[in-house]
């Protein structure tokens, strides 16, 4: 949804929406927002490439901070499925920021489920390159172009994708998604008031 100027009183607020807005604007999209000081822009797969070289060689966001997915679906392997339906999708996000000021921009583009595929940015952003590694191992994502799509962690005969919802993650079967927090009890801490039990004469 976008967020529009207007919409805040704040003047940095306004001053930030503005240029979310300038930069959704110089990547040819019409998506974004700018809630809560966060820069979202949102961009059309087939415009993923030339957004990011965009975003690095016009708008001085030189700084590339991640790229990762989310796997939204309906069926999941473990744990409680959503409260509400979602629309059965792949989203893409990748985090760039300027040098001066440290702002970030967080672009995202969908995917279909079946065949996801995208442009690889490794020749903008070097450090994309684990990161997209890694969403394809992980949520089997494929980058066109990438120079060297090979495993990160799990080996070569592994079979699955583990970050995919549909996964049965054996750890989440032990404790479900998000799993439950183990705090561990406080000492017991003794009263300065109660009468010592030590005996004085030992």
């Amino acid at each position: 949804m976008t967020t529009s100027p207007s919409e805040t009183t704040d003047t940095g607020a306004g001053s930030f929406a503005d240029w979310v807005g300038e930069v959704a604007s110089a990547v040819g999209s019409e998506d974004w927002s700018a809630d809560h000081g966060t820069a979202k822009v949102m961009v059309a797969a087939d415009a993923w490439h030339a957004a990011l070289s965009t975003a690095k060689l016009e708008l001085g966001l030189v700084f590339f901070s991640y790229l990762s997915a989310i796997d939204w679906a309906n069926d999941v392997a473990v744990g409680d499925p959503p409260a509400e339906p979602v629309d059965e999708r792949y989203e893409v996000l990748a985090g760039v920021a300027d040098l001066a000021e440290g702002r970030i921009v967080h672009f995202s583009t969908t995917l279909p489920k079946d065949g996801a595929s995208l442009p690889s940015i490794t020749d903008v952003y070097a450090g994309a390159n684990w990161h997209e590694r890694e969403a394809t191992e992980m949520f089997d994502i494929a980058f066109e172009g990438h120079p060297n799509p090979v495993k990160l962690y799990l080996p070569d005969a592994f079979e699955g994708h583990p970050l995919q919802k549909t996964y049965p993650l054996l750890s989440r079967e032990v404790k479900p998604w998000p799993g439950t927090v183990d705090v561990e009890p406080m000492p017991e801490v003794a009263d300065p008031e109660a009468p010592s039990t030590e005996n004085p004469e030992a």
